[in-house]
């Protein structure tokens, strides 16, 4: 659909928030069209390889950037995500991994543990990050089917703490201000460009009025839908 950063960047916001569909926080859609504007803007359409360049572009974090930088260009860079943190704190800190947000010892830890080929750095990054998400899971790790399990400190020292992580509990779906916001950009998804969904239409997408109006005023103040002055709303041009 869009070839190269430049497409992105020209096409309306109503068309990047119909194509992201229902892959979630639409918001996100938004902060991909903004940093498309900038690599065509500032880097002459083509994605920066560095780390600080790449930082600082809009909604890429630190472990988009090393992803980026290890996945796609091949540069030895250690990638952090929850499962890798995992991995590497069970098996060389031999603690269980509680989460949060990245700390200086986890990058220290990353940077140890990572092969000193950059090849090799990339296909150690994507390998730990899948034994995370398949093998050592937070809850309940398969340990005997581990390829590390001879060398797990986690494992020798009998698995303390296990499943202790400071994960938060899944948050229930369903009468949240997130049901109706994604409800309310469903039905103005299949409508033609610039076209609206009449005020009494809208007032028939939630039963409660109020909580109606108040995802409609964030949606309005994220930038992902307009409402016009007789209450009809479309997707932002």
């Amino acid at each position: 659909m869009w070839p190269d950063a430049a497409a992105l960047a020209n096409a309306s916001a109503a068309e990047v928030i119909t194509a992201w569909g229902r892959l979630g926080y639409p918001r996100r859609a938004l902060r991909l069209k903004e940093c498309a504007v900038q690599v065509r803007d500032r880097f002459n359409n083509e994605l920066p390889q560095t780390y600080d360049e790449l930082i600082s572009l809009p909604g890429i974090g630190d472990y988009t950037a090393s992803a980026v930088l290890s996945f796609a260009y091949g540069q030895r860079v250690p990638v952090l995500d929850t499962n890798i943190r995992r991995v590497l704190t069970r098996v060389f800190a031999g603690v269980e991994s509680h989460g949060g947000s990245t700390k200086p010892q986890d990058r220290e830890l990353a940077q140890e543990a990572l092969p000193e080929g950059a090849e090799a750095a990339a296909v150690w990054n994507q390998a730990t990050m899948e034994l995370g998400a398949l093998v050592c899971m937070a809850k309940s790790p398969a340990c005997q089917e581990c390829p590390l399990c001879d060398m797990c400190a986690f494992l020798a020292a009998g698995r303390p703490g296990l499943g202790e992580g400071r994960t938060r509990p899944r948050q229930r779906f369903q009468g949240t201000d997130r049901q109706v916001r994604g409800i309310v950009l469903a039905a103005l998804r299949p409508l033609d460009s610039g076209q609206t969904l009449p005020k009494e239409q809208v007032d028939e997408l939630w039963s409660d009025a109020a909580q109606l109006g108040s995802c409609l005023a964030s949606l309005d103040e994220d930038g992902l839908i307009e409402i016009e002055p007789g209450g009809a709303i479309r997707l932002p041009r």
